[in-house]
């Protein structure tokens, strides 16, 4: 096989700061919070809504505003918040509510982590599908924080932000793609951000094998193969 036909995977890193967010009805009160801090009405905040909806490029534009440290459920289970806050007293604890699911010790790791964030007068910023006062928590003193913590709905976004963000997608790419090529795509994907980076990844590594251009009986038939594949 030629080695023109095999796309090679670079990783692309897609572009996470605060120009590159696409501000739109469906996210604009939680870019409002984000210019807001520090003045947040406690040392807590979350954001919910559905996966590719935008919640962690916003917590990323956060994090390079206030130095934040980026937890995940494994951090909270093998180091103390003393040691994982050593430097900066601002953390993202993004989308863990389905592993704080029958983990009595990730729950008490989390009630330890938001106590000495507060008694730091830290910040932090939850993510996750559903807001926190309704995640699955076993522990009373931590569903009671959590119920406590002001948190902001981003939704799917609407047809004007779609387009702009298959823009975004395809330019985070350096591909250049046709308005009828847009538009073909506006009008049959789902309204989610999961299905334009689905789509935009299918089409580079596509177009890359193939060594094609992007037109819209390509991307028709790359429509096709995701739909048969589902």
């Amino acid at each position: 096989m030629d080695s023109s036909q095999l796309p090679l995977d670079l990783g692309h890193r897609p572009a996470l700061g605060r120009e590159d967010f696409l501000i739109a009805p469906c996210n604009e009160v939680a870019v409002a919070w984000i210019d807001r801090w520090p003045d947040w009405p406690g040392h807590a905040l979350a954001f919910y809504g559905p996966s590719g909806c935008g919640k962690t490029h916003l917590a990323h534009v956060w994090q390079n505003e206030s130095a934040a440290i980026s937890i995940a459920a494994a951090d909270l289970l093998k180091s103390d918040p003393d040691e994982l806050l050593s430097l900066q007293k601002n953390c993202i604890v993004d989308d863990i509510a389905s592993e704080l699911l029958g983990s009595s010790e990730l729950q008490r790791k989390l009630f330890h982590l938001y106590n000495y964030v507060r008694e730091e007068s830290g910040t932090i910023l939850f993510t996750g599908q559903e807001a926190p006062s309704r995640w699955a928590i076993s522990l009373p003193d931590l569903a009671s924080r959590l119920s406590a913590v002001p948190s902001f709905e981003m939704g799917s976004p609407d047809d004007f932000l779609f387009e702009a963000l298959l823009v975004k997608l395809f330019y985070d790419r350096q591909l250049t793609i046709s308005k009828e090529v847009l538009r073909f795509l506006v009008l049959r994907l789902d309204r989610s951000f999961e299905a334009a980076r689905e789509i935009v990844s299918n089409l580079d590594h596509a177009s890359l094998a193939s060594q094609r251009e992007i037109t819209i009986p390509f991307a028709k038939a790359i429509l096709h193969k995701i739909s048969t594949q589902e």
